[in-house]
């Protein structure tokens, strides 16, 4: 049977983004009498001093904070987990601190994490801490990581959009260009900044300090296959811990992110598992 969890919507106003927004937060909950469920042994965490271990669970480019509990049942692949799942709104952002709208980035790495634990039992030590998202939230997640590695111990991308300097090229539509240019300003800049995956990736692996673990995987149908490999290489090039999936004929779809947010589950160093 599956421990209880609890779900919540929280709605609260953002000092970094001027503006009210919204999570929804999964958590255990200990209870003995709800049919077909367990408790969860207790009113803490299994993380440090009694919080949660915490997964920040990102969304793509066209959705936002509710849709992995509408199109997976990653309530129900947690419960047994003892694990808190956080998923913040994230807009059309790539969680920048866009050149032409709002501070994204640090919104996410900062004032997310900081209200979080403000609001609920969620542990702050780096082993308890990881980051997962899917295409535009793959990228996210592996910015964060990368950009925050004393802080996550693991991040997983599906489908993630990883080398965004593919993005910036002549060949790209100009409407797209015109969105990028509003989320990351000169594109000819991309490439080495704080945004760009391949350049973090090397930073961390060049630096003295702690590497997160990293998950990735993609279909070989899906149209980022090749920025996967070429980030891949990349980070196999650079002696990082990735462990890397691919799966013949699948694509950007959500029954593929049903199942693999299953693998990245199995995946995440759990203290307790």
């Amino acid at each position: 049977m599956m421990a209880t969890m609890a779900l919540i919507q929280c709605d609260f106003f953002s000092e970094t983004l001027g503006l009210c927004t919204s999570i929804n937060v999964i958590l255990p909950q200990s209870t003995v009498g709800q049919i077909g469920m367990k408790g969860s042994g207790g009113a803490g965490g299994s993380g440090g001093e009694g919080r949660y271990p915490t997964l920040y669970l990102l969304h793509g480019l066209s959705d936002d904070h509710t849709i992995w509990l509408r199109r997976t049942s990653i309530e129900r692949y947690v419960a047994p987990l003892g694990l808190a799942v956080v998923m913040p709104a994230g807009g059309r952002s790539w969680y920048a601190d866009m050149h032409g709208g709002l501070k994204y980035w640090t919104y996410l790495s900062q004032e997310l994490p900081a209200l979080c634990r403000q609001f609920f039992p969620l542990s702050d030590r780096r082993e308890d801490n990881f980051v997962a998202g899917l295409s535009m939230g793959g990228y996210g997640a592996f910015k964060l990581a990368l950009r925050c590695p004393d802080r996550f111990a693991a991040a997983a991308s599906l489908s993630g959009a990883l080398d965004m300097g593919e993005d910036m090229g002549a060949q790209v539509p100009a409407i797209r260009q015109t969105e990028l240019r509003y989320v990351f300003g000169d594109l000819s800049k991309f490439a080495g900044s704080d945004n760009d995956t391949m350049a973090l990736a090397q930073r961390v692996a060049q630096s003295n300090g702690p590497r997160p673990r990293l998950y990735q995987c993609c279909g070989t149908t899906d149209f980022l296959y090749q920025q996967n490999l070429r980030f891949r290489d990349h980070a196999r090039s650079l002696g990082l811990d990735l462990t890397y999936k691919e799966h013949a004929g699948k694509g950007h779809d959500w029954g593929y992110w049903d199942q693999t947010i299953q693998d990245v589950l199995a995946w995440l160093p759990l203290r307790n598992s």
